[in-house]
């Protein structure tokens, strides 16, 4: 298999195969067929188990940075043996990008249930990542052409999510964001608003307090910082088109608080993207879709869209 060029200007950007019985090998064969295999000056890179990729017609070997563990395609059908493989090809790819080796990763799709059935200790890539790399935060960004949404905190029980928001938290993923937005996005000055908890941001306390005793202490710690940071605005009111013109990126303090609106405006052209990490990681915004693997049916607009922000990344960084 080919060997990654060294990180610069031609460095390749790697695609891993994700859930192999799901879409996830398919849309990494039809976004690299799409894109003629080349992203820019980026050259892209499978990686994974090049059986499961021949699976999906794919014959571009010198392309594909092998998996020692081997996985089944099983369209449709998702299975506990595939787990190593899963693992590996998210960890050769995190390795490459972290030594230099590649200008980004783009990772498919995982299942993660089967994942954790095999003893994967992580809820998803995001947390995955953050304990690969170690670093103190890895920040999710949902991001399209029409919005820029940051989950608080990701993938955890409802029940779970008042006792996580902290100032402390939104004050460091802010942080993340503001930075970011500056070196990958090339927006000098970037604008951010704050969700609040609760319907109406708390109602001056009738719904709930954690809108005045923690985000909006937050709030001032970032704009004591010299940030242009607002909030905390109630959520139902923050993803109109006008007040999406008055910002950046919002910072909402829970999963679905921050995608649902990502989706209904962005569903197949929306990127997810790890922020915190020493290497630029996007992703689709979707799941494995195992109802529609095999088919013939799945749409690799997203898996596109994620490739080529990846690459307007990795080129705005430098």
């Amino acid at each position: 298999m080919s060997k990654p060029a060294e990180r610069g200007a031609n460095a390749p950007i790697l695609v891993t195969m994700g859930e192999p019985a799901g879409i996830g090998p398919e849309i990494a064969v039809a976004a690299f067929n799409a894109l003629g295999g080349v992203i820019g000056g980026h050259p892209l890179q499978l990686v994974g188990d090049p059986a499961v990729f021949a699976a999906c017609d794919f014959g571009e070997t010198g392309s594909i940075i092998a998996t020692k563990a081997r996985a089944l395609r099983t369209p449709g059908s998702a299975s506990a043996h595939n787990a190593a493989a899963v693992i590996e090809a998210i960890e050769t790819a995190a390795t490459l990008a972290s030594t230099g080796k590649a200008a980004a990763i783009v990772t498919a799709p995982i299942n993660k249930a089967v994942l954790v059935h095999a003893g994967f200790k992580y809820p998803g890539h995001t947390e995955f990542l953050e304990a690969l790399t170690k670093v103190p935060r890895a920040v999710m960004m949902l991001a399209s052409a029409e919005l820029r949404v940051v989950p608080l905190t990701i993938h955890m029980r409802l029940s779970e999510v008042p006792r996580m928001v902290t100032s402390d938290a939104i004050v460091a993923t802010g942080e993340i964001v503001l930075a970011a937005m500056r070196r990958y996005f090339a927006i000098a000055a970037p604008r951010l608003v704050i969700a609040g908890l609760n319907p109406h941001a708390g109602e001056d306390g009738v719904l709930g307090s954690e809108d005045a005793a923690i985000i909006a202490p937050a709030v001032a710690q970032l704009q004591a910082r010299g940030h242009a940071v607002r909030g905390p605005f109630p959520a139902d009111t923050l993803f109109h088109a006008e007040a999406r013109a008055r910002y950046d990126a919002a910072l909402c303090m829970y999963h679905d608080q921050a995608l649902i609106p990502l989706k209904t405006l962005s569903f197949w052209d929306g990127v997810n993207v790890t922020l915190g990490l020493p290497f630029i990681r996007t992703s689709p915004d979707h799941g494995t879709a195992l109802d529609i693997a095999g088919t013939g049916q799945a749409d690799a607009r997203s898996m596109i869209a994620a490739i080529r922000l990846a690459a307007q990344m990795a080129d705005a960084r430098g």
